[in-house]
């Protein structure tokens, strides 16, 4: 069995939707219980959300499926005076608390980390949001949309003729989720414990963004969106063969020689727009032109064996559908398959292999309140005692 760094954590996760969950699935799948606090009867936005409408009905929409296996779940009403005592009586026994509510909420519940940090002084409190605890935007209502369109990144993303696009898959939500969990894990190293960690969405993106904002600060050139081009080199991004696109990144020089030399066009090596990288940067859509003239006459998968065996980086251009069934993801354990009352799902597991295995998932994603006998009856509460703040909606 895979390392389980995070044993014996105990994580309480308060988030909804993506950036907190997927954070807290992270640390999930690296041994971490992870006890999620929502909402009765409602619970998490994402069991409502997903492709799958019956599914939603039931409250396990595929979203909540996606970034909550192997976790408990509990309800609770924290607005209700006992439903703050009894989340306090929580975090004494937890190590990690997790929320994404919008800055200042908590601290009108009286449950931020000041209040908390009384209760158990260990506690690593992780506050994810879209703008950050401070600043003047800390208070916007923020989606991952909000921020892709805030950092910049739909302003590089697409053509020239089609920008501003938003980037496929939520890039922030993902992004500040991750830089959570490493925040945690980090903050989980340290000793004594005890610390709020204010992570943003925004902050996440633009760190991720690297390469690009530091071509702006450093260098003096705005960012500006070139489709599939790769602007440090060329030839270098997305080109048509006989069937479907492939993806070539000749960024050396000995590359870009082997590849012209590979598809019978030695001339190209010495015409004098093709002389120096800068000068096929400069002409890097005239030189895709003649590349494409022999590209097109094959199909992609050829291209793509002959390329790499040179030593030129090249991959398909796949579908999600097509990548999915890609040999390679199955090496990697990349799905986990799922089973409960005779029903299998497939859930994305985590990006490492540990010492050779693939942590997966412990459990099937939980209904909501699953966990409710188990987890409050730790704190004593009897089955009378969780019947009766049933009936008053506080669990």
């Amino acid at each position: 069995m895979a390392t389980k760094f995070l044993e014996g954590v105990r994580v309480l996760d308060l988030t909804n939707v993506l950036a907190g969950p997927y954070c807290c699935y992270q640390l999930a799948l690296m041994g971490a219980e992870v006890v999620k606090v929502e909402r009765p009867g409602s619970g998490d936005l994402a069991r409502v959300l997903g492709a799958d409408p019956d599914r939603n009905a039931l409250g396990m929409g595929v979203s909540f499926l996606a970034q909550n296996a192997g976790k408990k779940s509990i309800t609770l009403d924290m607005k209700h005076p006992r439903g703050k005592d009894l989340l306090k009586q929580l975090v004494k026994k937890a190590d990690v608390l997790v929320e994404n509510f919008r800055p200042g909420v908590m601290a009108r519940l009286g449950l931020n980390y000041e209040a908390l940090c009384q209760e158990n002084p260990n506690l690593i409190y992780c506050a994810i949001s879209g703008f950050g605890q401070t600043g003047p935007r800390n208070g916007d209502p923020a989606y991952d949309q909000i921020i892709q369109g805030f950092t910049g990144v739909m302003s590089i993303t697409g053509s020239p003729e089609t920008k501003p696009y938003r980037v496929g898959y939520p890039i922030a939500d993902t992004s500040g989720g991750m830089a959570a969990a490493m925040t945690i894990a980090a903050a989980l190293n340290a000793q004594p414990r005890g610390v709020f960690l204010d992570v943003s969405m925004t902050d996440a993106v633009l760190s991720a963004m690297g390469w690009v904002v530091s071509n702006y600060l450093i260098a003096g050139t705005e960012p500006a969106a070139h489709g599939n081009e790769n602007t440090t080199s060329a030839p270098s991004g997305t080109f048509a063969t006989a069937d479907q696109p492939i993806n070539i990144a000749a960024n050396r020089d000995e590359q870009w020689v082997s590849l012209a030399l590979h598809i019978g066009r030695p001339e190209l090596l010495d015409h004098p727009d093709y002389v120096t990288r800068e000068m096929r940067k400069a002409h890097r859509h005239a030189l895709r032109h003649e590349i494409e003239t022999v590209l097109t006459t094959r199909p992609a998968d050829d291209w793509v064996a002959e390329f790499n065996a040179i030593g030129v980086p090249s991959g398909p251009v796949l579908s999600v559908p097509q990548v999915l069934d890609d040999a390679q993801i199955a090496q990697r354990d990349v799905i986990a398959t799922l089973s409960r009352d005779d029903e299998n799902i497939k859930v994305v597991t985590g990006p490492a292999i540990i010492d050779g295995e693939k942590p997966m998932p412990t459990g099937y994603p939980p209904s909501l309140g699953e966990h409710n006998h188990e987890v409050w009856g730790e704190l004593g509460l009897s089955a009378k005692d969780m019947a009766a703040l049933q009936e008053e909606g506080i669990l």
